[in-house]
This record gives structure tokens, sequence and C-alpha cells, in this order.
């Protein structure tokens, strides 16, 4: 028989379609939940719009049905789908939650719904570990929102995505002094290598960096290379530039701990480039770390994004400071924030925009969920590039984690397209102390 799933309110917000995503299963949705969701309906971030966007959906499937008692079909392949009124905890259990709140009538609800079918599969999803641990404390099942999480294995490989091989001498010599400096597969692998699949070759010692070009068919040498001043420091900062340069791969993604340089690449690399752009926008979620909120900002847009995206800020003062002030480089700098070709710009108003021509880098984007960063990337325009920055390892959304946040998500959908380029970087590179304490603390 189908299976039966509750669904709390936090997964709607995360992902206004999930009801779709439980193939032929039933889904009951407690008013306890419709009522969560009213207190969202007003606002403009990306919370609000799912709430709202549900409520359309809901609203579309049940114009001019009466709901039964088993609820109404949701479409071919599908389930059904219920509002269920809210119910009280059994005597049993009336001692064990005595506070009058909606996690608890979700939870009463949830359980009225497996004792009312008593032969079929019932659970509670929620993104709440908390509401999932007093579900198990009183026998309910209760799972995490699965469909955008991904596998442990794949969590495991994600630093692992450069492959390491020993060449011969005359070969190793051609690839990294001779012209064009490329290398056929053939000589590295029995199987075609992924677009963009990187690589380390090494021969007595040395070694060279190697990027498999999948529209000429061979492996490109990636030269050592400065970007506005700033030099890579290891290999893994080398495919990182090399990534964000390149204007055939429009789409990158650069993940690692603190102080592995990903914003500061990212940003070198834009104004490498501001000449084949018409814009570089800079941008980050509006999360505070721990919760630690400051309260409403004075000012218009760009003063209240400032304290946001002022990490990106000091990136290009580090930047600045590579050049003498009053140099060429500096007065360029200065020129282009105070015309706007540099340009903080809040995530939230993006939905709806079409970004043409531009240099766009997203810094934590591991605080966005998949829909988000779909939003984004979905507002592109011809000729424009995205680069997002983050660790999955450090996320500030109490419904996010390293396995179903945006980025991974992102990283792992997109792998293998030739537009796509993904790449970890494991060694900081801020300061000795800096690498120390992501390592032990």
């Amino acid at each position: 028989m189908a299976k039966i799933f509750v669904l709390d309110t936090n997964i709607i917000l995360h992902d206004y379609k999930a009801i779709r995503k439980f193939q032929d299963n039933d889904i009951v949705i407690p008013l306890a939940v419709i009522e969560e969701l009213d207190k969202f309906k007003k606002g403009t971030d990306a919370l609000s719009f799912n709430a709202r966007s549900f409520m359309r959906e809901i609203n579309k499937l049940t114009d001019r049905q009466a709901m039964g008692p088993e609820g109404i079909p949701m479409g071919r392949g599908l389930g059904r789908i219920k509002l269920e009124p809210n119910h009280p905890f059994t005597p049993e259990f009336q001692n064990y939650f005595r506070d009058d709140i909606q996690d608890h009538r979700i939870l009463s609800t949830a359980m009225w719904v497996r004792d009312s079918h008593p032969g079929r599969f019932v659970a509670l999803v929620t993104k709440d570990i908390n509401l999932r641990l007093k579900a198990r404390a009183v026998g309910m099942e209760a799972q995490d929102y699965l469909t955008d999480k991904v596998e442990d294995e794949v969590m495991e490989n994600i630093g692992r995505r450069v492959e390491e091989v020993s060449l011969e001498g005359n070969i190793f010599q051609e690839f990294a002094y001779g012209k064009p400096g490329t290398l056929d597969w053939t000589e590295v692998k029995a199987k075609e290598p992924s677009p963009n699949q990187l690589f380390l070759l090494s021969c007595e010692g040395a070694s060279e960096c190697g990027r498999y070009d999948s529209s000429i068919g061979k492996i490109v040498h990636i030269p050592q290379r400065y970007a506005y001043g700033i030099k890579p420091r290891n290999n893994e900062q080398r495919f990182a530039l090399d990534a964000c340069l390149n204007p055939s791969v429009p789409l990158v993604a650069l993940t690692g701990g603190a102080g592995t340089g990903k914003t500061l690449l990212a940003l070198a690399a834009a104004l490498e480039q501001a000449g084949d752009y018409d814009q570089i926008i800079l941008s980050r979620p509006t999360v505070v770390l721990g919760g630690q909120d400051i309260g409403f900002l004075p000012g218009d847009q760009k003063s209240k994004m400032s304290p946001y995206v002022q990490p990106l800020m000091d990136n290009l003062d580090v930047i600045r400071r590579c050049f003498k002030p009053g140099s060429r480089q500096a007065e360029k700098i200065e020129a282009m924030l105070k015309e706007e070709k540099i340009l903080i710009s809040p995530l939230a108003y993006i939905r709806g925009r079409s970004l043409g021509n531009v240099y766009f880098i997203v810094d934590e984007a591991q605080n966005l969920t998949p829909h988000e960063v779909k939003t984004i990337i979905t507002r592109a325009g011809e000729g424009t590039k995205l680069v997002f920055t983050g660790d999955i390892f450090q996320i500030d959304q109490p419904y996010l984690d390293q396995w179903s946040n945006g980025l991974t998500h992102l990283t792992e959908k997109m792998k293998g397209q030739p537009l796509f380029q993904h790449i970890f970087l494991r060694k900081g590179e801020r300061s000795a102390l800096s690498d120390i304490a992501a390592k032990l603390l």
C-alpha cells in the first residue's frame, strides 16, 4: 500500500514543490502547518516566496473539489493530498507535551494519522532535529527530507576530483614546456575523462596542472599566472584561478575551508576580466553568524548590505594593496566602485531579473537552499559568468547541512557538464594561525 507522509512547515519553506516529490505516496498537511505558513506570506525573502507558492499550489489542487476523508489526487503518477485538522494527543501522551505549541500540534496530528491507518506506513517528515527526536521518543517514525540530500559516498569523493598521474619524461616535457601544451587523454586514461576533469601530472618530482577540454578532446596545460596582482600559492588555487578566468566555463563552484582563497581568487579574476563584462556584481546571503542579529540597519539598500558584504570588500582591499597608492590599477578599482561597475546587490531582489554580460560572485553560497541556487543560475543571460564560493562545513542556516545545502547540490548535479567546473581547495593560505585553527578547532 502507498505510504503516508505528514509534512512539517520547514519542508514546505525549504521546497514548496516537495508534495510532488514523494512519488505515488500520500501526503498529509496538518492545519497547524497552514497556520504557520500564514506568518510568512507577506515577506519578500525566499521563505515567503515558498510559502505563497505552496498556498497557490494547494488552492489550485482543491479548487472546486471537496476534500473527503481520503484527500484529493495530485496528478498522474502521484498520490493523494489531504489537509488534516489538528488532533490532540491521546491521554497517554498528554502529560509528555504540556506546551501548546505548533510543533506539538503537528506531532499529535501525525500520531493520529498513524493510529487511524494501522495497516500503512506513516512517517513525519521534518528538518527540525528536535521534533524528530520528540517523535522517536513516543514511537513515531520521523525522517528528514531526503530528496535534495547528497549521498555520503558523494560527499567523500568531493575532495578527490583531481586525478594524479605519473608520465614518462619526454611526454611530460612536451606537455609542460611544448606548444600548444596539450596531451591526448589516451596517454593517461583508458576511458575518456568527463568535461573539465582536473589532472595533476608528475614526473620525477616535478608536477604540472592540466584540465580535460572536451571541445578539443585533449588535456590542456594550466600555466601559472597572475590575476590583478594575485598569484596562486598552490595547485588548487591554480585550478581555481584558471576556472574563474576561463570564458568557456560560465558556472564555477569554489569550495573549501576558511582562508583557502576562494573569494580572493574569484574577485581577482573578475577584476582581471573587467573589460569583458558590463558589471561585476558581489552578493552573499544575509545570514549572521550564530544568529547574532544586529537588528534593523539604517540607510539605503547599499548601506543595509554593507555589513554582510564587508568580507568581499576586505578581499578587494587585499587586491588594492598589491599596487601602490595612485597607481593605474588602484585608481581603476576606485573608479569602478564609484561608477558602480563593481556593484553590491542583495540576493533578495534577484528574482525576475535577467543578468546579461555580468561577472556575478555569490559568496557563502552554502547558506542557500538548492531552490535558491537554481533561482540565481536561471537569471544568467548571455555572456554572464557565475562563481559560487563557500564552505559546506560552515552553515548558519538552521535547516541546512553539508548534505542538503545549495552549494553541495550544485556541485553534484552539475558534475560532468562542459559549462561547469568545481574546485575543492584544502590548503589554507590566510596565515599559519588560521590554517592550524581550521584543522584543530
